[in-house]
């Protein structure tokens, strides 16, 4: 990588058309493919997606949990699929929401945003929950390899609103600082779920990406977010999964469709 996260994102997402692929291959996904709950379904899952999205999605992303639950052997799965997923050329961003202070986050920042990292990802989720000053050292990392950051702001699960909206004005702040002067889009970017009904602050403030996971079974449109992100559509990562997983004959069709679907609405 030797260019900064912000404007590798901008220059996929001007190519690709924006849109995020999750790969989540949960016990339920793997026995509606046909494979066996294990290293190896896990495995043929993940080189699928990666096989049929790799050329055609902006960003892949890879949620860790389903990996880390077989262990050695599933971290080396995952392992395998960044490193392929990073020849094709899609940003891939892990979603890992790590959080924590001092040492322990630069560990994790360690483990992947530095180069040298098996694990290293173009960016990485993380959690404010200790404060939006104990990322600084993942934000350094980062910064330093050229990758990138997304920051939970205000998600979409039940019990998120009353705990996140308090302190959401705090991510955003420390957001907007840490990419002040950055362009085309700084590297430290939100994550803002697609079926919120609304934004909730001026985000064209934050000069950064937003990562909105939630379209398609989550209840969330493309049209939806036209609405919900309107001053910053050209910054939003809309980001699907079951919406093509479902399927294993149709993840490349209903990824285009997807894409396409986003395309128009951000761009009218």
């Amino acid at each position: 990588m030797d260019e900064p996260f912000g404007t590798r994102l901008r220059a996929r997402l001007d190519k690709y058309g924006p849109l995020c692929v999750g790969i989540d291959p949960s016990p339920g996904l793997l026995h509606a493919w046909g494979l066996d709950d294990s290293p190896a379904g896990l495995e043929r899952f993940s080189r699928t997606v990666a096989d049929a999205v790799g050329d055609v999605a902006a960003v892949v992303k890879p949620q860790p949990a389903f990996f880390e639950r077989w262990g050695s052997r599933g971290v080396a799965v995952l392992e395998s699929v960044i490193a392929d997923l990073r020849q094709a050329g899609p940003l891939v961003v892990l979603d890992a929401k790590r959080g924590d202070i001092g040492a322990t986050m630069a560990a994790y920042a360690e483990a992947y945003l530095d180069h040298g990292s098996p694990l290293a990802v173009d960016a990485v989720t993380l959690s404010p929950y200790f404060g939006f000053g104990a990322l600084e050292g993942a934000i350094t990392s980062a910064v330093a390899n050229d990758a990138g950051v997304f920051v939970l702001a205000r998600t979409s699960g039940p019990e998120a609103a009353r705990f996140q909206e308090p302190v959401a004005g705090q991510v955003y702040a420390g957001v907007e600082a840490a990419n002040a002067g950055r362009a085309p889009l700084g590297p430290v970017g939100v994550v803002i779920g697609a079926t919120l009904p609304s934004a909730g602050h001026p985000l064209d403030r934050l000069n950064g990406p937003i990562l909105a996971p939630g379209v398609g079974p989550h209840g969330a449109s493309p049209a939806d977010l036209a609405r919900l992100f309107h001053p910053v559509r050209h910054a939003v990562v809309p980001s699907v999964s079951r919406a093509v997983l479902a399927d294993p004959g149709r993840v490349r069709e209903l990824t285009l469709r997807y894409r396409d679907e986003c395309a128009h609405h951000l761009s009218a």
